[in-house]
C-alpha cells in the first residue's frame, strides 16, 4: 500500500482533530474545519434483504469495512478521483454518515453508483453486504440513493461470540439503545478513526489495512466503564492511545444519542 499516511491524506483534517499529539508539527495536508459549507455525508447503503437477512454483528463488520475501505482505495489516494470529495468531507468537522437499507432491484441500482462494497460472510445464509458510497452533500445524493429508506434497518441481536485475537475490536456502547442503522455508521466512523490514528502515528501498512477486518462486539459494562474512565483521564486521547491502543468516537448528537456520547470505542486490539 506504500505510506499510510500519504494514502490516508485525504483524511488529514480528521487526523488533526483525532490525533493532533500524533507530530510535533501540524498533521500535513490538514485545514482548518469547515462548518458553514453544504453538509456533506458519506452513504451507507445496508443490504437487507426480507427472506434472507443480515445477522447485526455481521452487517456491522462489513459496515465498518466499507467505510474505511473507500478511505484507503487508490480512488481516494492523492492522484484518484475521489480525493477531493473525501478530503472536503474530511475537512467538514464532522465525518457525517448516513446509513439507508436496500434489497433486490434497489440494492443492484446502488451498485451502479461509484462506491465500494463490503461483504463478510455469505449474504444468502446471515452474511452482511454493505456499499459506502463517495461522500457529499447530502442534497444531492443520487436519485438511486435518494428513493431508499433511512428506517427500518433493525436487526434482532446475536451472540457472536469473542473477538478474534489478533484483530482489532470495534467495542459497542452497552449503555445505550442505538438503532442498527445507527450503529452502522457508528462503526463506520470508529474503523476509519482507528486507521487514522495509526496512519498518523507512524504505524505499519499491514496494521492500518488490518482495521478494516474490525470485529464488531457490544462491550461488557466493567469493561466499558474502565475504558471510558481511562478516555476521561486526558481529553486529548493521547494517552487513551497510548497506553490502552482505544480510540473513541463521540457523537454529535443529531440523532438518537446525546452529544458528546461515546457511541463505541476502536480497539487496536481485543
Amino acid at each position: 500500500m506504500g505510506d499510510p499516511a500519504e494514502q490516508l491524506a485525504a483524511l488529514a483534517p480528521l487526523a488533526a482533530r483525532v490525533c493532533p499529539w500524533a507530530a510535533a508539527d501540524p498533521v500535513p495536508g490538514a485545514t482548518p474545519a469547515d462548518d458553514d459549507g453544504p453538509v456533506r455525508a458519506m452513504p451507507l447503503v445496508l443490504r437487507i434483504e426480507r427472506g434472507t437477512p443480515p445477522s447485526a454483528t455481521a452487517l456491522l463488520e462489513a459496515a465498518a469495512a466499507a467505510a474505511l475501505g473507500l478511505c484507503l482505495d487508490e480512488r481516494a489516494g492523492p492522484d484518484g478521483p475521489w480525493y477531493d470529495a473525501v478530503a472536503a468531507w474530511a475537512g467538514a468537522g464532522r465525518i457525517r454518515k448516513l446509513a439507508r437499507r436496500a434489497r433486490t432491484a434497489h440494492w443492484r441500482a446502488v451498485g451502479e453508483v461509484e462506491g465500494l462494497t463490503a461483504t463478510m460472510g455469505d449474504p444468502e445464509a446471515g452474511g452482511g453486504e454493505v456499499r459506502a458510497l463517495v461522500p457529499g452533500p447530502v442534497d444531492e445524493v443520487p436519485h438511486e440513493v435518494r428513493r431508499l429508506q433511512i428506517g427500518g434497518t433493525d436487526l434482532p441481536a446475536d451472540e457472536p461470540g469473542p473477538p478474534p485475537p489478533d484483530r482489532p475490536v470495534i467495542w459497542l456502547n452497552p449503555t445505550v439503545e442505538q438503532s442498527t442503522g445507527k450503529a452502522a455508521a457508528q462503526v463506520g466512523h470508529a474503523s476509519m478513526i482507528l486507521a487514522t490514528v495509526l496512519a498518523f502515528t507512524g504505524a505499519d501498512a499491514p496494521t492500518v489495512e488490518a482495521a478494516t477486518t474490525a470485529s464488531v462486539r457490544t462491550a461488557d459494562a466493567a469493561d466499558w466503564e474502565r475504558w471510558t474512565a481511562a478516555l476521561a483521564r486526558d481529553g486529548s486521547g493521547r494517552s487513551a492511545w497510548e497506553d490502552h491502543g482505544l480510540a473513541p468516537v463521540r457523537d454529535a448528537g443529531f440523532t438518537e444519542v446525546a452529544p458528546g456520547t461515546v457511541t463505541c470505542i476502536a480497539a487496536r486490539r481485543p
